[in-house]
């Protein structure tokens, strides 16, 4: 082979090496490009798994509990030492519940799910003997068909010297058996005073339901079957004393 050949055959082949040593750089550099881009993905992602974890555990050991507020009011009949139920509900859950009246037993299953600040005050009046040996001064036909009780008064204007909001009533319906407050036309008016339906009852989604009726609507349904004076809304024509609230556990 020629001289002049021979250099023009090693001057190809160092640049051939030159090429494959450059490919071999060059994908190399792509490898540690790709694998650093993983690494930031994966640390994205453990980061983003950690600031979930973190704020999953922030928020469920901030999350406020329920509070409930409970408002002194002038009301007929409220006893001096009553005082106001604690702000913290006592019940999460269903409460089983017994009214004891002058014409029989009713058994309750108060919502302390759905409405804790209402049974949270009910429990607590039954606890302090408050309903003990009040009058139910209101029966309702038509319409509304309803025993109302928790005056301490008898007259429609007593209550505990409290007052609180609604709780429960969006889309509430007001069927035979339910177990709602009573209230005047001003908000948040809730005290002592509640009513017990004894047929399905039109009424507006404006009264909180917070029990209902499992054993004694036959109870309730005598009463009824009594009639008011005057007829269709007014005193029961037959008594009813409630002698005693028993909240289960309590």
């Amino acid at each position: 082979m020629a001289a002049k050949d021979r250099k023009k055959q090693l001057a190809r082949q160092r640049y051939e090496r030159q090429q494959q040593r450059r490919a071999q750089e060059a994908a190399r550099a792509r490898r540690l490009k790709i694998i650093g881009a993983a690494a930031a993905v994966a640390v994205i992602a453990v980061g983003g798994v950690a600031f979930m974890v973190f704020t999953g555990k922030d928020d469920k050991s901030t999350a406020a509990e329920p509070k409930c507020a409970y408002k002194a009011a002038q009301q007929d009949g409220a006893p001096k030492d009553i005082g106001t139920p604690p702000a913290k509900p006592a019940y999460k859950d269903i409460v089983p519940t017994t009214v004891k009246t002058s014409q029989g037993d009713m058994e309750i299953q108060l919502y302390g799910d759905k409405a804790p600040c209402t049974v949270n005050s009910f429990a607590y009046l039954a606890q302090k003997n408050f309903f003990d040996k009040t009058e139910c001064h209101r029966m309702t036909s038509g319409a509304l068909n309803v025993l109302q009780c928790g005056d301490p008064t008898a007259k429609g204007t007593g209550g505990p010297g409290y007052q609180f909001a609604n709780e429960n009533t969006n889309g509430a319906t007001y069927l035979e058996g339910t177990l709602a407050m009573a209230h005047s036309q001003l908000p948040d008016s809730n005290g002592s005073q509640f009513f017990m339906v004894y047929k399905d009852s039109q009424l507006p989604p404006d009264y909180t339901v917070f029990g209902k009726i499992t054993k004694g609507l036959d109870v309730l349904k005598k009463i009824a079957k009594a009639g008011s004076a005057p007829k269709g809304d007014g005193k029961p024509k037959k008594k009813v004393e409630i002698q005693d609230v028993t909240i289960a556990g309590k």
